[in-house]
């Protein structure tokens, strides 16, 4: 259950640090977010997909260690991506 091409590259055009970024963590945050809010809506009509749960589990756990790495190398990038992307902070 990937994302559409046109769709990430939207994400991509709209998080990027500079020209060819598409591997920042702003970016790579930004993608996951949208993945993991694909798969909960898959999960909410789909209760018992066991493996997708897991996945998502798996992307939420990405996203965290890529938070918690922002947060510590650029603290300022960090609260406006999560206040652009409404992710709660710890």
């Amino acid at each position: 259950m990937a994302l559409e091409k046109e769709v990430k590259q939207e994400i991509i055009k709209e998080y990027k640090r500079h020209g060819e970024d598409t591997g920042s963590p702003e970016v790579q945050i930004a993608i996951l977010t949208t993945r993991i809010k694909q798969l909960t809506d898959h999960l909410r009509v789909n209760k018992h997909d066991e493996s997708s749960r897991r996945g998502l589990l798996k992307l939420v756990g990405r996203r965290r260690r890529l938070l918690a790495y922002l947060r510590r190398k650029d603290y300022q990038s960090y609260l406006a991506l999560t206040e652009k992307l409404n992710i709660r902070k710890k």
